[in-house]
């Protein structure tokens, strides 16, 4: 199913509120405007991703983007990650690992689970900006005026 043409949300599950803040007014800077959508752990962000039957299909058709910190409160990002790229509905959702865990064996295992960018904090906006327009959202990320 094309989910072309739909407006990208950004989900981003992110404890620290200084973070958060952070994150976002940068996000803006970048030109980006889409809905940001933030949780504080990873249970209520799983409940969003995934429904509370757990199925997944509450986000069938939503075109997403996840910023996810890997520690939380209530559970590890790894097991976050994992069930969103085991979970049909959302393994396509892209999802960009943000952390202040530089462990080579931690950014492999997130990469080995699919993340698609890791990046560790204090975070360097512009590779940031770049990471999004790496993954090809850019695009649909960015509220682009037609050319007439």
């Amino acid at each position: 199913m094309s989910l072309e043409g739909k407006p990208v949300a950004i989900v981003m599950i992110e404890d620290d509120e200084g973070h958060a803040r952070l994150i976002e007014r940068n996000i803006r800077r970048a030109g980006v405007n889409n809905e940001l959508i933030p949780f504080t752990n990873g249970s209520s962000a799983l409940e969003y991703l995934l429904g509370a039957d757990g199925s997944g299909e509450v986000s069938a058709g939503r075109q997403l983007l996840v910023l996810l910190d890997l520690n939380l409160p209530d559970m590890t990002g790894i097991s976050i990650l994992e069930k969103i790229k085991n979970n049909r509905h959302v393994k396509r959702s892209p999802v960009i690992v943000l952390t202040t865990t530089d462990d080579a064996r931690e950014i492999q295992r997130c990469y080995d689970l699919g993340a698609n960018v890791y990046i560790t904090k204090p975070v360097d906006y512009d590779n940031f900006a770049n990471a999004i327009r790496q993954l090809g959202l850019f695009f649909a990320v960015m509220q682009v005026p037609e050319t007439q």
